[in-house]
């Protein structure tokens, strides 16, 4: 791929931009053009009589004027910029995953690491009101599926989503938070420092031009984005009205999988989970469920040396394989109850150990 700085490839970037930001045009405008008459450059060479044979008279009035080259250059000063690339349907890097949904984005603003894209991912979505648990229950699932070789697509947002872009993080696993913002703007700003990570270690997306902010309607057209990259799509907690369920929903008409986790059936944040598996998703209880679904992936990215592993074969050796109390594995391990909680949460997920009546765990591998 050309190097932005080239001025082929800035001149290139400038044509999709303007194309993309024509008002009234639209993804599917765009399409008919590029299917038309070929890539933008063609698009802005056309004659009248060429464009009002794909689009209405006052659209092709607007492409007849030109590219307005002075509101394009902050968008192709941030793209100078270390880091930061845009990704249009005619790129390499566009992921092949997106070309099979309905309305696939023309163009992608993107900040780090570009190779994600082609990887194998999993939606992890929830709620914004998430419970403690609910929060725990994403990252430790998000950091098993890394493990597993997938890389976790969430959107960035407070609750489920941030915790799921921690559990890859935490795994040194990958991540790509799709947004529905302009990648100059960080929502919400409490993930700002999360941002920082994921940009340096993962990857952060949006079909949004620079400067576009949160808009309630932005974030049902992310969702799409979201599902469209994943080979499946697990809702951790969300209420009937959440946003989460149009993700579930957009991934089960895109023929991705669809897995949700239950939870008590007295919490408003467990309904919409459960409305999801009368509908056919399938209940997850462990991170074997997915696996089996699923599969495993390679792991060719994966650097053992720098991830952050759990010790948990100290504790797998402590508990034998006779059920064993918490308070009795506390002792053993000399672990705090906050390390070991966390520790069990993970070896139950990964199929390692399970659960009994009375708070005991028992080792099955």
């Amino acid at each position: 791929m050309r190097t932005m700085q080239s001025p082929a490839a800035r001149h290139e970037a400038s044509l999709w931009i303007a194309l993309c930001n024509i008002h009234g045009l639209g993804n599917q405008g765009i399409c008919q053009l590029l299917r038309a008459l070929g890539e933008p450059a063609a698009i802005f060479s056309a004659t009248s009589a060429q464009l009002k044979e794909v689009v209405s008279a006052s659209i092709a009035q607007k492409i007849l004027q030109g590219p307005n080259t002075e509101s394009l250059q902050p968008a192709l000063d941030w793209l100078a910029a270390d880091n930061n690339h845009l990704i249009t349907l005619a790129d390499p890097h566009y992921p092949q995953a997106l070309l099979e949904i309905a309305d696939p984005p023309p163009v992608l603003y993107a900040k780090g690491r570009l190779e994600w894209l082609a990887t194998a991912g999993i939606a992890v979505v929830g709620s914004r009101n998430a419970s403690p648990q609910g929060e725990r229950n994403a990252e430790e699932f998000s950091q098993a599926l890394a493990r597993h070789g997938y890389t976790i697509i969430s959107g960035l947002a407070l609750g489920i989503d941030g915790a799921a872009h921690r559990g890859a993080l935490r795994a040194n696993g990958a991540t790509i938070a799709v947004v529905g913002t302009g990648l100059d703007i960080v929502y919400p700003a409490h993930h700002r420092e999360l941002a920082h990570q994921i940009a340096e270690h993962g990857l952060i997306i949006s079909e949004f031009p620079l400067g576009t902010p949160s808009r309630a309607q932005n974030f049902p057209r992310r969702n799409r984005i979201i599902s469209g990259l994943a080979r499946g799509c697990l809702v951790v907690e969300a209420n009937v009205q959440s946003g989460s369920l149009i993700t579930a929903r957009l991934a089960a008409e895109q023929g991705r999988e669809v897995f949700a986790i239950p939870g008590s059936i007295h919490s408003p944040v467990s309904k919409g989970c459960h409305q999801l598996i009368k509908q056919g998703a399938k209940l997850v209880d462990n991170i074997q469920d997915i696996v089996d679904e699923l599969g495993s992936i390679s792991r060719e990215n994966f650097s053992a040396e720098t991830a952050k592993p759990l010790e948990v074969s100290p504790l797998l050796h402590s508990m034998g394989f006779d059920p064993i109390s918490v308070e009795a594995l506390a002792e053993l391990s000399g672990l705090t109850a906050d390390s070991l909680s966390a520790m069990l949460m993970m070896l139950e997920l990964e199929g390692q150990v399970a659960s009994l009546p009375g708070g005991r765990y028992q080792r099955l591998t």
